[in-house]
């Protein structure tokens, strides 16, 4: 049965995007179909991400407005069978986005993928709520600064509020994936350690992605960092990640020259 995957943060430039390419490729190596969806109408960067943004000829607007039909509009990936884009459109802006438009594009990709996954724009506007509307579960990305937590910690409340799950009275399944983290600033204080963040959001935690240059480069040539380099640190955390989000039960590391292992996080969950 399909998932439907948003990866959101209430605060821009945390890595949502790098998210949404990175575990997309991940599931997609791993015998997944996958499609990665651009919710961030006006602004549209998965693509560049993706190395797909010569190759965007109609966007998610035309489909719900009925300009293009949804095959018209997805574009797939050269280095990968199993992987799809569905981009956003540049020259619109969020208002275009339509509750029934949304709803009847996510219920065809589910039909299609194995994975939907939304890449929601910042912020708390109608493209983030759109984004989650129709989730199963939720890939929180934050960095560990007082802002962003805190920024995430207000979209946990958007997701458990303005979600199909919750009006339902079910809860939407949410994971915690801490970016850019620095072990050796987070032991001198300049950021937050995992367990500050962990206290102060309550979630599952699903992977720490290391500060990387690899991630920078590999957005710069257009590849998610999980095809450009699939050995760097990031890469191996993101593989990690994806694997959790399938359901597979591994010890939380994170990978860099020398790992360490943070045995006392494997397994927390929320209270």
């Amino acid at each position: 049965m399909a998932q439907v995957l948003v990866v959101t943060s209430g605060k821009g430039g945390v890595g949502k995007t790098t998210t949404t390419a990175a575990l997309g490729a991940a599931l997609a190596q791993n015998g997944q179909t996958v499609v990665v969806v651009d919710f961030d109408v006006g602004l549209r960067n998965l693509d560049l991400v993706m190395g797909a943004e010569r190759r965007v000829v109609f966007d998610l607007i035309n489909v719900i407005q009925g300009a293009a039909k949804l095959p018209q509009a997805l574009i797939r990936d050269r280095r990968l069978d199993t992987l799809w884009l569905l981009p956003a459109s540049q020259t619109r802006d969020k208002d275009a986005l339509t509750t029934n438009g949304v709803a009847r594009v996510i219920a065809e990709l589910k039909q299609k993928f194995d994975w939907v996954i939304c890449d929601s724009p910042a912020g708390i506007e109608r493209g983030a709520t759109l984004a989650m509307r129709h989730a199963d579960a939720a890939v929180i990305v934050t960095n560990p600064e007082v802002s962003s937590v805190r920024d995430s910690d207000r979209i946990i409340g958007l997701l458990d509020s303005k979600t199909e799950k919750a009006e339902k009275g079910e809860r939407i399944e949410k994971h915690l994936l801490i970016a850019r983290y620095d072990a050796a600033r987070a032991a001198r204080g300049e950021m937050l350690t995992i367990d500050d963040v962990l206290e102060i959001l309550s979630i599952p935690l699903i992977g720490v992605i290391p500060e990387s240059e690899e991630v920078l480069r590999a957005s710069n040539v257009g590849a998610p960092v999980t095809l450009c380099n699939p050995a760097s640190a990031a890469a191996r955390a993101y593989f990690d990640a994806a694997r959790r989000l399938k359901g597979e039960t591994l010890p939380m590391t994170i990978p860099a020259d020398k790992k360490r292992l943070f045995g006392r996080l494997f397994g927390r969950r929320a209270a």
